[in-house]
């Protein structure tokens, strides 16, 4: 039985329950089986879908290379301060986490203008231009489209706005000088809140949720998959991410 990150449990309980029992919750890209003690069982779903470009498959290897980003990702934030949900690793798709319930809006932190910027915004900047500083942006989190949201919107209902802006911009930092040579363009983030009013990272921090560029400006991300790049050479770029870790 495991004393360290993942608690009173252990991997073979773990990975039992995703066998024997539905899950709770099924997103868009995971499964969510709930635990006592406000933990949960996270199983990753190796989908990768683009509403603007019509896509959505499933590409088995991207699943496990998300989530050991992931791990090491939540180990850097954790150090710089941040709290995340990420509690351990069971398998190579599953983890246990903090369960906090997402809301319906996601954080982003632009670094780059490229995607939705040009397209919504155009004639604002040039296309894969650095913008002057890091831009932050809240989207409303709808199918088939994520859409934008003023921010007193969520002022109104009492959120944290601030404290949100001010951790997304925490984890710019620490992504951008940890993955260094590596360019992080943009990223985006769900942060939920425990009893305590604490934030906490709920989402997952991988190039399943980010543009990630290589110093020779070829995309480790999923704008290869925008882009129709076949799954295997979309699995052979992303490995290349860990080559700069």
């Amino acid at each position: 039985m495991s004393t360290g990150p993942l608690g009173p449990y252990d991997t073979e309980q773990l990975t039992r329950l995703t066998e024997t029992k539905p899950p709770d919750i099924t997103g868009r890209s995971k499964r969510l089986w709930l635990l006592p003690d406000d933990l949960c069982l996270v199983q990753l779903i190796p989908s990768l879908r683009s509403f603007t470009y019509a896509r959505d498959e499933i590409v088995d290897e991207t699943g496990p290379l998300r989530l050991d980003f992931y791990e090491r990702a939540a180990a850097r934030l954790t150090e710089a301060g941040v709290r995340c949900a990420f509690r351990g690793r069971v398998a190579d798709i599953l983890y246990l986490a903090e369960y906090r319930p997402a809301p319906p809006f996601e954080v982003i932190v632009k670094n780059v203008a490229n995607g939705s910027t040009t397209r919504k915004y155009p004639g604002l900047f040039p296309d894969g231009r650095p913008l002057p500083r890091p831009v932050v942006k809240f989207d409303y989190r709808v199918d088939p489209e994520d859409q934008p949201i003023g921010e007193d919107y969520l002022r109104a209902l009492g959120l944290p706005v601030g404290a949100m802006r001010d951790q997304a911009l925490v984890v710019n930092d620490v992504l951008r000088d940890w993955l260094a040579p590596l360019q992080v363009w943009d990223f985006c983030l769900i942060f939920g809140t425990g009893a305590d009013g604490e934030l906490c990272l709920i989402s997952e921090v991988s190039q399943d949720c980010m543009r990630l560029r290589h110093a020779d400006g070829t995309p480790l991300d999923k704008d290869l998959f925008r882009a129709g790049v076949p799954g295997a050479e979309i699995v052979h770029q992303w490995k290349r991410a860990f080559d700069a870790l």
